[in-house]
C-alpha cells in the first residue's frame, strides 16, 4: 500500500560497512559530554540514557488541515509526543530543548478488521474466478476489493473504527531522542493519504503545509498560547495534561524526520526554496528521510544538513537525494544503506509483528533461501536484518545524526562519516556515504 515510483535508484561512492551482530545488545547513542549550545540564549540541556520519558498526545480534528490549492482534501492535526521529564514528576525537564517532527508515509488510514478480512477473501474468489474464465464472477469480487479497500482507506473512518495510528510506529525512535533532550513530535497524516491517492507533486506540498502548521502551533505553545495549550493529553489515560512547554522547547533548534512519503514531505519543506514558508522563528538545523519517496529530481538540498537512511529489499522508491544534491550542497549529506532492511520495519504499525491491520513484510523473497529481490529487480540482496535489527541501526544513526547537526555534538561525527561502527556490530550490513559540503 506504500506508494511506488517509476525512478530507481541507490547510493554510489560507499563508505565503511557495518553490519549488526547476532545477539548484539542496543547500540550507544552517546554521551552528554560536550554538547555546544547552537543559538544565543539557548540553555544547554543535560543529555542523560536514563532520562525518564513523558507522552502525551493531541488532536484538532480529523479535518482542521487543510492544505489548500492545488491539493484536494483535509487532513487531521493530531500527533504524539515524547518529551524528557523531570525526574519522578511528569513534568518537562528543565532547560530549552530542541524539537523533532515526524511525519509517516502512504499506508491505509483505518484499522477495520472486517473491511481486511473481506478484502483477503474477495482477492483470493476473484483469482479463483479469473483463473476459471468467469467473468461476471471476477466482476463482482472486482467491486467488494473495491468497496473493502475504499474502508481501508477512508477518513473519517467509519463509526466504531479506529484510525491506523501510524504516527506511534516511530515511538522506538521517539523514546530514544527524548532520552537525549529532544522533544519529539509525531504528526498523524491518515487525511492527506486518504485523499491523495500519492499523486506529486502536489502531495509534498501539503506534506509540507502540515509540518509548517504543527512548527507554528508549537511556537505558539512554546509562548504559553495558541491551539494546543489546553489540547494536550495523557498518553496512557486520556485526559487532559498539565504539563506546560512554555520556555521549554527552542524552535531556533529544529529537525525533520519522514518515512516513505513523508520523508518526500521532509524534503520538499528544507528544500531551497521553501526555506522562506517556515513559521517565524523557527530554524529548520536538519532532516532525515527514512527511505523516502521522491518529490522530483529538480528540488534541491543544498543549504541544511541530510541524511537518507534506506535498505535494500525495499521495493518503494528511495529517490536519489544525495546523489542529485552531491556536489552543489552547502551542508553535509550522509547516504546510509542498509543490507537486507526493508520499507515497512522501520514503522512498527505497518510491521508483522505488530499484527496491525495492513501489516506486512514488504520484501519479495528472492529464489535463495534468506534472500530478497533488489529494488530494480536484477539481483538479490542478503536478508541480513530481522525487525528489531533494523531498528536499533536506524535509531543509533537517526539520533547520532541529530545530535550532531541540531546539538551540535560532534562526537559522533566517525560514525555518521563511516569511519567506525555503532558498538556491537560487525562489517557487511550498512553502508555510509559521506559527501561534505562543497
Amino acid at each position: 500500500m506504500a506508494a511506488r515510483s517509476h525512478r530507481r535508484g541507490a547510493f554510489g561512492g560507499r563508505g565503511r560497512r557495518a553490519g549488526l551482530a547476532a545477539g548484539a545488545a542496543t547500540v550507544a547513542l552517546g554521551t552528554a559530554a560536550a554538547v555546544p549550545t547552537l543559538a544565543s540564549g539557548s540553555e544547554p540541556v543535560p543529555v542523560s540514557l536514563a532520562q525518564p520519558v513523558g507522552r502525551v498526545t493531541y488532536d484538532l480534528g480529523d479535518q482542521a488541515f487543510v492544505p489548500g490549492a492545488p491539493y484536494e482534501g483535509k487532513s487531521e492535526l493530531a500527533a504524539v509526543v515524547h518529551y524528557p521529564t523531570a525526574s519522578g514528576t511528569q513534568k518537562i525537564a528543565p532547560g530549552r530543548h530542541p524539537l523533532i517532527v515526524v511525519q509517516h508515509g502512504l499506508w491505509a488510514t483505518c484499522a477495520d478488521r472486517p473491511a481486511q478480512s473481506g478484502l483477503k477473501k474477495a482477492e483470493k474468489a476473484r483469482a479463483a474466478a479469473e483463473k476459471a474464465g468467469d467473468k461476471a464472477e471476477e466482476a463482482r469480487q472486482q467491486k467488494i476489493v473495491e468497496k473493502m479497500n475504499a474502508r481501508l482507506w477512508a477518513w473519517p473512518c467509519r463509526p466504531g473504527v479506529a484510525p491506523l495510528p501510524s504516527a506511534s510506529g516511530y515511538d522506538y525512535l521517539a523514546k530514544k531522542l527524548a532520552r537525549q533532550g529532544f522533544v519529539v513530535v509525531s504528526m498523524g497524516a491518515n487525511g492527506i493519504n486518504a485523499t491523495s491517492g500519492g499523486q506529486a507533486p502536489a502531495v509534498y506540498e501539503a506534506r509540507a503545509r502540515l509540518i509548517d502548521r504543527h512548527l507554528g502551533m508549537w511556537s505558539q505553545l512554546a509562548a504559553d498560547k495558541g491551539p494546543l495549550k489546553s489540547k494536550l493529553k495523557d498518553a496512557r489515560t486520556g485526559r487532559p495534561s498539565n504539563v506546560s512547554f512554555a520556555g521549554r522547547v527552542d524552535l531556533d533548534r529544529v529537525g525533520t524526520l519522514g518515512h516513505s512519503m513523508g520523508g518526500g514531505g521532509v524534503m520538499q519543506h528544507v528544500s531551497d526554496k521553501r526555506h522562506g514558508h517556515w513559521p517565524k522563528g523557527v530554524r529548520v538545523r536538519a532532516a532525515l528521510g527514512l527511505a523516502p519517496t521522491a518529490t522530483w529530481d529538480n528540488e534541491p538540498v543544498t543549504k541544511v544538513p541530510l541524511a537518507v537512511l534506506w535498505g535494500t529489499c525495499d521495493q518503494v522508491n528511495t529517490g536519489e537525494y544525495v546523489k542529485w544534491n552531491k556536489g552543489r550542497n552547502k551542508a553535509p549529506l550522509h547516504g546510509i544503506t542498509l543490507t537486507g532492511g526493508n520499507h515497512n520495519y522501520f514503522n512498527t504499525q505497518w510491521s508483522p509483528s505488530s499484527r496491525q491491520v495492513a501489516g506486512a513484510d514488504d520484501a519479495v523473497s528472492g529464489k535463495r533461501r534468506g534472500h530478497c529481490v533488489s529494488q530494480d529487480g536484477r539481483n538479490e540482496e542478503h536478508r541480513a536484518l530481522d525487525e528489531t535489527a533494523e531498528r536499533r541501526i536506524a535509531a543509533g544513526y537517526t539520533v547520532a545524526f541529530f545530535r550532531r547537526y541540531v546539538r551540535g555534538d560532534a562526537s559522533q561525527d566517525a560514525l555518521l562519516r563511516g569511519e567506525k561502527e555503532l558498538p556491537g556490530v560487525e562489517r557487511g550490513v550498512v553502508d555510509v556515504e559521506f559527501v561534505k559540503p562543497q
